[in-house]
């Protein structure tokens, strides 16, 4: 994984509430058995017609927006616990996802994938939809070390939360793997110990 400190970025805004995991990744695409080609099928259903050409009223098929934070309503990630939908999300460049509520194992799964799911108050979220809106240059700033997320174009900003060890796995880019072998030498002499 990717070491995760901060992010400027501008915003995809999504101001969708209740996006559930087959909304993200339908059912359809979960055969593959590696995480190559999500991204190319994140929200399938709404980004693409039938024949395959792109919905020009979906904002993943809008020039005017871009970025790597993907702003969403309330309620994201709630369904199956499919961890395909945070492939699919980082398959497509999204490092962070920011909503007023996430469900927990959608939440679990990201932080598992290298995506940062962060939680700000209905009024913040408000405030950066009506901003992206007005200005699809409007850029966050958020600070994993500091847990900050700021509007660069007001200067407000709020808190997030996020467990200690997820945390700094972001920061030194391990996963769960990674973060065990990190501690191979303190496992051995502790294994030594008790011969």
């Amino acid at each position: 994984m990717e070491k995760f400190v901060t992010l400027t970025s501008t915003v995809v805004p999504l101001p969708i509430e209740n996006v559930d995991t087959d909304q993200i990744i339908p059912a359809r695409f979960l055969k593959a058995t590696n995480k190559e080609g999500f991204g190319d099928n994140l929200f399938a259903d709404w980004r693409y017609n039938k024949d395959g050409s792109p919905k020009a009223d979906f904002v993943l098929n809008n020039p005017v927006y871009g970025g790597n934070i993907l702003v969403a309503g309330k309620n994201f990630g709630s369904g199956s616990s499919r961890e395909h939908a945070a492939w699919a999300i980082d398959g497509y460049g999204f490092k962070v996802v920011v909503s007023s509520f996430f469900a927990d194992i959608f939440k679990n799964n990201a932080l598992n994938n290298g995506v940062l799911p962060v939680v700000v108050s209905a009024e913040f979220l408000a405030e950066i939809f009506d901003g992206a809106n007005k200005d699809p240059k409007l850029t966050l700033t958020v600070d994993l070390e500091n847990q900050t997320i700021k509007n660069n174009a007001n200067g407000k900003s709020e808190s997030f939360e996020i467990n200690s060890y997820k945390k700094e796995c972001l920061l030194k880019g391990l996963d769960d793997i990674d973060y065990l072998l990190s501690k191979r030498e303190l496992i051995e002499a502790y294994e030594a110990s008790r011969k």
